[in-house]
């Protein structure tokens, strides 16, 4: 007997077992009678809880001044006593998930619904409701809507999605391209994705799960039939899927949620202290075991909570309440998922001594550019003083004019019309005298470039 084919047989024999038993809570029996793996059971169990948004918005639409000239109308055929239309009336698709039936509330992404006049929840079974909006937290992109009459709901039972590992069995369940409820599945492909300058906030389990336009503020469930995330993105450099979809954890989601429908939005506080990643180099100046992962506070802000717990420059955090930090991103993150006011145990490296630090969540003290305070073209930007020089843009508000100028989460302006930017007061003095056009040189990762503002 040929080894080769062999090996193939007891190997394909080793996967169908596998799946069969990850899936043994669904069986399924073909003409036959012999049992099949199949998801059909749990799709008809929380299907109905995946629901389709429709938004409707109208826009003022500009008219052409020669629409008023009589010549130009009776050139073109125009009627004189006919009017020509003052806005128009546009719909869009996404996503959403019903997470309390007894109350109609429904779960979306907040960029699914951002500017929408009118929002309608299509059910299953055919049936839809009007919804209104109570809530969202545009820097996680997370939306709550609360239908407005409603009967007979089926809602969701929402998992800890710390308990999620790469590998893992996921489906994504949702409106791709306003098809209607469409399900694929796929993998765990990677957890704790930030970095990508999608959101405020970023904390993304990774799929390969098919996830396409449409899908976002779908549902992304294990195969227990809980939610595990909410569908949110895609890296689609030809516009469609290509196997890499990202979706908001459903704790980091849930953090959200309960402020929105306490407080009608999100109240996020902040320890008032400038990170960076704790590279080999820097464990090496700090004299401490280069493999150690953590955190560097390169400074306090005065009048902190973090200055109030006693946290200082130099300090190197390890975990919060237990959790190991790794990156900047995810501590920011967990700061940003806290309350203000919340109870923190920090665990620092102090001159190479482990220490506990009891701090308390602080209101966040904003550095937005608003109504231009830094510069007009840098409106809607969160600025920082970064700790190696230059100012850091730690967060951009959706369709304010710093996001049309190019600029990115994480940017670091290191020079402003050609003159040194060592820190924000340096950049509010340089763009003082200028108006008209702005020059930024900027560190993106490990690459600088040029934009031109204007």
């Amino acid at each position: 007997m040929n080894l080769g084919f062999t090996r193939r047989m007891s190997l394909t024999v080793l996967l169908l077992s596998v799946v069969s038993s990850a899936w043994a809570v669904l069986p399924a029996f073909d003409s036959d009678g012999r049992q099949l793996p199949s998801l059909s059971p749990l799709i008809k169990e929380v299907g109905p809880s995946v629901v389709n948004i429709s938004t409707f918005t109208t826009q003022t639409m500009r008219q052409n001044p020669l629409l008023n000239d009589p010549f130009f109308r009776r050139f073109f055929n125009i009627p004189p006593d006919q009017k020509m239309p003052q806005s128009r009336r546009t719909q869009s698709a996404g996503s959403g998930v019903i997470i309390n039936a007894k109350e109609g509330t429904v779960i979306t992404n907040h960029h699914v619904i951002d500017g929408a006049d009118e929002i309608h929840v299509g059910l299953e079974d055919g049936r839809s409701y009007k919804a209104t909006l109570i809530g969202s937290d545009p820097e996680v992109d997370i939306a709550v809507l609360q239908l407005e009459e409603f009967e007979d709901l089926i809602d969701i039972k929402i998992a800890n999605s710390d308990g999620l590992e790469v590998g893992d069995f996921v489906i994504a369940i949702g409106n791709p391209f306003g098809l209607g409820q469409t399900v694929t599945s796929g993998v765990v492909s990677a957890l704790g994705r930030s970095g990508l300058g999608i959101e405020g906030y970023e904390n993304f389990i990774q799929t390969d799960a098919s996830i396409n336009p449409g899908n976002s503020g779908g549902a992304l469930v294990n195969l227990n039939g809980e939610l595990v995330g909410i569908n949110t993105a895609i890296m689609a450099p030809a516009g469609g899927n290509i196997g890499i979809g990202f979706a908001i954890p459903s704790n980091m989601a849930d953090s959200s949620i309960d402020q929105i429908l306490e407080h009608g939005e999100v109240k996020r506080g902040q320890l008032g202290v400038i990170i960076q990643d704790l590279s080999r180099e820097l464990a090496e100046a700090f004299d401490i075991d280069k493999q150690q992962r953590g955190v560097v506070i390169a400074g306090v802000q005065p009048g902190s909570a973090a200055e109030s717990a006693g946290l200082e420059a130099g300090d190197i955090v390890i975990s919060i309440d237990g959790e190991p930090v790794e990156s900047s991103a995810q501590l920011r993150n967990e700061i940003g998922q806290r309350r203000i006011g919340q109870k923190l145990r920090v665990t620092i490296l102090r001159d190479g001594k482990t220490k506990v630090v009891q701090a308390k969540v602080g209101e966040a003290v904003s550095q937005l550019a608003s109504n231009g305070s830094v510069h007009p073209f840098l409106e809607g930007a969160s600025l920082e003083s970064f700790s190696d020089g230059g100012v850091e843009i730690t967060a951009i508000e959706r369709d304010s004019t710093a996001a049309e100028s190019g600029l990115r989460p994480g940017d670091v302006i290191l020079s402003a019309n050609r003159y040194k930017v060592g820190d924000l007061d340096d950049l509010r003095k340089i763009l003082k005298q200028s108006s008209q056009r702005i020059v930024l040189r900027v560190k993106r990762g490990n690459a600088a470039l040029y934009l031109v503002l204007q």
